[in-house]
Order: structure tokens, then C-alpha cells, then sequence
């Protein structure tokens, strides 16, 4: 079973992991870009800032023993997660939607700042 600053910790860390996988996505269609020496260089700073949140986040969940084993799409609408945690695994769903705004709200607050 994992508290609530546990699942808060994981929650972010999904956030972070899916602004990591869709940038890197990203990143191939901005390298073909005309102005991609332009973009670049802003693009390669806000992965590696998202990743570095990432990671941190990661490592604290293994220091508790908690990590992600599985991710999949149980339909359009929803995903679920699979956590393996010291005492047991647990299935956590998240709605498509609301992750791809959280993730847009999260990449659009790094480049604000």
C-alpha cells in the first residue's frame, strides 16, 4: 500500500515520464525543421530540465520500493498503471485526457520560466 505522499510522488513522476516521452517524439520532427538550429538548442534545455525532474522523481519511488511495471491502454479514454509496490502491486487508472493536459500545463510552466 503506498500513503498519499507516495502516490503523489508517483503521480508526478507519470506527468514527468509522459513530458519525456513526448518530447523526444517531438524532438525528431523539430530536427527536420529549417529553423531547427533556432529551436534546438530551447528544445534540448526544457527535455533536459523534464528529465532531470523525472529521474529525481524515479529515484525517490525506488528508495521506497515502489515502481512502474506496466502501462497500457485500456481503452481510448483511459490507461491503466501498474505499480509494484514492497507490499503488492497495484492497478491505477488515469484518464488519457487529463494526463495530456497535465503534461501540456507542465511543459508550458518550464518554458515560462
Amino acid at each position: 500500500m503506498i500513503n498519499f505522499e507516495q502516490r503523489r510522488l508517483l503521480h508526478k513522476y507519470v506527468v514527468y515520464d509522459m513530458a519525456v516521452q513526448s518530447l523526444q517524439r517531438d524532438y525528431k520532427v523539430i530536427e527536420n525543421l529549417k529553423l531547427s538550429k533556432v529551436y534546438l538548442p530551447m528544445f534540448d534545455k526544457l527535455l533536459n530540465d523534464i528529465f532531470q525532474e523525472c529521474y529525481n522523481s524515479k529515484r525517490l519511488l525506488a528508495k521506497d520500493k515502489i515502481r512502474v511495471v506496466k502501462w497500457e491502454k485500456s481503452n481510448e479514454y483511459f490507461s491503466d498503471l501498474t505499480v509494484a509496490t514492497a507490499g503488492e502491486d497495484l492497478v491505477l487508472t488515469y484518464a488519457n485526457q487529463a494526463l495530456k493536459t497535465q503534461v501540456e500545463k507542465l511543459l508550458l510552466s518550464h518554458q515560462n520560466n
